[in-house]
């Protein structure tokens, strides 16, 4: 009985030793066959300027030279003009034999000479073709033929949980091969609008960037463009561009040398749990829009602040981050059809898609009220005073109380004094407030415990604020 207890272990040990084995990954294969296609990137900027520059403590060999000789400040004083040369590392690869190359905006940004070196030793001056920050895409073009080519594939089929492979040059060694999987999908950043970012736990640095993200099949998934890190190093986040977005961008650089994108002229906001109670939605989705522009293409076609865009040009909105990409993949002058919540039903406009400008920078004045002094502090603890006519005239606005002091469940809602609160938005009504009176008798009807929902306006801002489990009068 011992013995097969025994023979029954080493069996079963050595069926956990061959799935063990088999669910490891061998890249290198995919490496052999790809790698040939990854460049490494060198840039360098002449910096003309005057004066003396501080002596850096750092060789230029060290990693830590480029950081000081960027960032550490020039002593003032009058001297001979000087040039300065500002040299970047970065990765790329080869997307068709005749030297077309993919890589990120921000490696070959202000270069005044890009170079591009192959695994076989051979270095060529590239041409910018064109550069596109919003995605961080930039095309480049060497003169060569019969080059290795990588092939592409599609994001879509990628899967949470997939090994992938990264192939590039960090901190300038180049062909370096990295490995991990893919942590999540459509992933949207700070200030990074146009991108559903891949993340990744593959070891990404400095010098990565604009390199390939492979899948096991080698093919190009995505596009390494950026790290999330509190020291500057790998930090087990890592993000990549999809090579769809990629490839479209490319595509409008190679033929125009820019990027032209949709527009609507809308500003929005995620739709939370308490919002969607608010305009009477089932659940949370969609963008809410806050303000629309004068003049838009959202304002031509009837487009409100209020509405809830569920979908646009046939695409479901599942959260606000994904409509600034639906949007901007439209070709401007194309018409397309929004669905919006309206007023608790779904509504179908037509509009003429705008093309982007040059962002620009919100302004805008906070008005003054006269509070009395014997004013107090309403259910949500804020002091409000109406408007004058010549406020509303100068604001453009219909209705609106000023806050002049926030206290308690107010300030827990990020609410400050000089904010305007427009309306109150409650089962899918939106009520404007024209008077003190007024917005007091809407907040008693609110139950203790529930949640109310203001439209604020803030600068030239509009927005709505939620405030949670309203207390007793």
């Amino acid at each position: 009985m011992k013995r097969l207890i025994a023979l029954f272990s080493l069996l079963l040990i050595h069926s956990l030793a061959l799935a063990q084995g088999r669910g490891l990954p061998d890249f290198t294969e995919l490496v052999e066959k790809q790698g040939a296609a990854v460049v490494n990137i060198s840039t360098t900027q002449t910096i003309r300027g005057h004066g003396q520059a501080m002596p850096f403590p750092f060789d230029e060999n060290d990693p830590a030279y480029d950081f000081f000789k960027r960032f550490m400040p020039r002593l003032p004083g009058e001297g001979a003009p000087r040039e300065f040369q500002n040299k970047s590392l970065g990765s790329g690869f080869i997307i068709s034999a005749d030297g077309y190359i993919l890589t990120n905006a921000h490696v070959v940004d202000s270069a005044d000479e890009v170079t591009v070196r192959l695994t076989d030793k051979r270095e060529f001056k590239a041409r910018t073709i064109g550069a596109d920050k919003r995605t961080d895409i930039a095309l480049v073009k060497i003169e060569a033929s019969g080059l290795p080519a990588v092939k592409m594939a599609d994001p879509a089929q990628l899967k949470v949980g997939e090994w992938v492979v990264a192939i590039g040059s960090p901190f300038g060694f180049e062909n370096s091969v990295t490995a991990g999987i893919v942590s999540a999908k459509g992933r949207a950043l700070p200030q990074e609008n146009y991108v559903p970012f891949i993340q990744t736990d593959v070891a990404i640095n400095p010098g990565n960037s604009g390199g390939p993200l492979f899948n096991m099949r080698g093919e190009v998934v995505g596009i390494n463009s950026q790290i999330y890190s509190r020291s500057g190093g790998f930090m087990g986040l890592s993000f990549a561009i999809p090579i769809d977005v990629a490839m479209e961008i490319q595509g409008q650089l190679r033929s125009t040398g820019k990027v032209s994108r949709g527009r609507i002229g809308v500003v929005i906001q995620e739709v939370s749990k308490e919002l969607a109670e608010s305009l009477g939605l089932s659940q949370p989705m969609g963008a809410v829009v806050n303000a629309v522009e004068p003049g838009g293409p959202a304002e031509k076609a009837g487009l409100e602040a209020g509405d809830v865009i569920l979908r646009f040009d046939g695409k479901t909105v599942g959260s606000s981050s994904e409509l600034p990409r639906m949007v901007a993949s439209v070709r401007p002058g194309t018409r397309a059809t929004v669905q919006v919540w309206r007023k608790g039903a779904t509504q179908d406009i037509a509009l003429t898609v705008g093309e982007m400008a040059e962002e620009k920078q919100a302004g805008g004045r906070t008005p003054r009220g006269s509070k009395t002094p014997e004013q107090a502090a309403n259910r949500l603890g804020l002091v409000v005073s109406e408007l004058s006519a010549e406020q509303k005239r100068e604001l453009k606005l219909n209705a609106g109380l000023l806050i002049e002091e926030v206290r308690s469940v107010g300030a827990r809602a990020d609410l400050r004094p000089g904010d305007i609160v427009i309306a109150v938005i409650s089962r899918g009504a939106t009520t404007e407030l024209r008077s003190v009176d007024q917005f007091n008798k809407l907040l008693a009807r609110f139950e203790k415990g529930s949640n109310v929902t203001l439209l604020i306006r803030r600068g030239e801002m509009q927005t709505f604020v939620t405030i949670r489990n309203l207390s007793g009068d």
